[in-house]
């Protein structure tokens, strides 16, 4: 029955990628659906976070401001340990999750800059404020550690929660109409999520 939940999950063929991507607007469609099983509503918030790449990706496009970011990086890595200690969650595996999402973030910049790059017509004509968008990535950050916290029985059961996010990240691939970017994104935002049967974050795959 597993392997049968793993092939429907893993079968979906990713679409070719979308000619061009309309920075996310703050009304993500993830909010008016929801990704399937008990990791569902954690994945939609990844799903979010990712789209948020998109403005991300437009609002430094033609600046000075680099993709890669490391003070940056860290503060929001710090404040991820501060508020994952309040709620008692695993600090070393919250901050693992969230390095995930930052790079999941850079793959859909990188790939959306590279895009642009090659087809002027496709990029942006508006920017973006950046000092809105972390404010959101702000929020988005109390709603995936408090997701971490109600997902956290699931995810210390390593088959299931496989099992689990599998399903959950095949269904909100599908519903949410990824192009092969934000599949690439959503893969590599998510090796964290399971941990192994002695606590810690699951090994990459």
């Amino acid at each position: 029955m597993i392997a049968g939940m793993f092939g429907a999950a893993t079968g979906l063929a990713a679409p070719p990628a979308a000619a061009a991507v309309a920075p996310a607007s703050a009304g993500s469609s993830v909010e008016a659906t929801a990704s399937r099983g008990r990791l569902g509503p954690l994945t939609d918030l990844v799903i979010e976070r990712i789209r948020v790449g998109d403005d991300v990706a437009a609002s430094k496009f033609g600046t000075d401001s680099p993709i890669e970011d490391p003070v940056r990086e860290q503060q929001v890595l710090a404040q991820v340990r501060k508020q994952a200690a309040a709620a008692e969650l695993d600090p070393d595996a919250a901050v693992a999750f969230f390095r995930d999402q930052i790079t999941a973030s850079k793959v859909v910049q990188k790939g959306l800059f590279a895009r642009w790059t090659a087809h002027p017509q496709e990029a942006p004509t508006t920017r973006p404020d950046l000092g809105q968008i972390r404010e959101r990535l702000d929020r988005l950050t109390t709603d995936l550690l408090a997701e971490l916290k109600n997902t956290e029985r699931v995810r210390d059961r390593p088959v299931a929660c496989s099992v689990q996010l599998a399903l959950a990240t095949a269904s909100g691939a599908s519903r949410e109409r990824l192009d092969r970017l934000h599949r690439q994104a959503l893969k590599a935002a998510t090796p964290s999520v399971c941990r192994t049967g002695e606590g810690g974050p699951a090994a990459r795959r």
